[in-house]
């Protein structure tokens, strides 16, 4: 009876309504998801090669900074109310805008983690024969890795949230039980929906974390470690030469090959 009268005296905290209102949370969290998981890839795919051209051409660099920057300022209202002739009230309409709403943070951080390249990394690499393509792929964004994740990583944790704004079209995964939540002064619902939004926010962070330390060994501060051990760990925490330091070990093997 105490947690059924939760419900009745509308308490902020109330498992009742975790009980009875399962299934509408489970619903509303896997909307919230694949919402984020899909905006945050698509904006990937395109901040990556806008990136790219911007690092080309020093000259638009700007404008390319500059319009990300434009279209983050807009309000969420204004950006559903642009989209919405083109999209309709789907859910294409929210994606496209938080698509448009990561492009400043990825755009940003995958340019300040190219360019932040060494330039003696890139000779070398030139040296053993890299072309454009190999350069990129296997030294400069290797090198570019912990720029790009970090921005990953607030793009993500960003994303979490301004999902909710989708609650505006009714596609806005948990955002919809905290605007229903608000109209209907349903606290336990509020709360429970807020809460599981900043749950979704920490788990996407840690586990991008986990994925950059799975990525980047030669990151990873040092360890203590036995001196037989600390041979091999340097060599892994090469500063900044993880991927220049195996090509430059294969191509010493190719010179001596030669030699021989």
């Amino acid at each position: 009876m105490a947690a059924q009268g939760c419900l009745a005296a509308n308490d902020w905290i109330c498992g009742e309504y975790l009980r009875s209102r399962g299934q509408e949370l489970t619903d509303a969290t896997v909307e919230h998801i694949w919402i984020t998981v899909a905006s945050v890839l698509i904006g990937l795919a395109v901040a990556f090669p806008l990136a790219l051209f911007a690092r080309a051409k020093p000259a638009f660099a700007g404008a390319v900074l500059g319009l990300t920057t434009l279209l983050y300022t807009i309000p969420s209202l204004a950006m559903f109310s642009l989209l919405l002739p083109v999209f309709g009230l789907s859910s294409a309409l929210v994606v496209t805008g938080l698509v448009l709403y990561s492009l400043t943070i990825l755009v940003r951080n995958i340019l300040a983690g190219l360019e932040a390249v060494p330039a003696e990394a890139r000779e070398a690499a030139r040296g053993m024969g890299y072309g454009p393509g190999r350069l990129l792929w296997e030294v400069e964004l290797p090198l570019a890795l912990p720029a790009v994740m970090a921005g990953l990583r607030i793009a993500t944790v960003s994303t979490v949230a301004l999902t909710t704004v989708g609650a505006l079209v009714g596609k806005g995964g948990l955002g919809n039980l905290i605007d229903d939540g608000v109209q209907t002064t349903f606290k336990a619902q509020v709360l429970t929906a807020s809460v599981l939004c900043v749950v979704l926010a920490v788990v996407a962070d840690l586990l991008l974390l986990a994925v950059q330390r799975l990525l980047t060994p030669w990151a990873r501060p040092p360890r203590r470690q036995s001196s037989g051990k600390a041979r091999r760990g340097d060599r892994i925490r090469t500063a900044r030469g993880g991927p220049v330091e195996d090509a430059t070990r294969r191509a010493d093997a190719e010179m001596a090959e030669g030699v021989a």
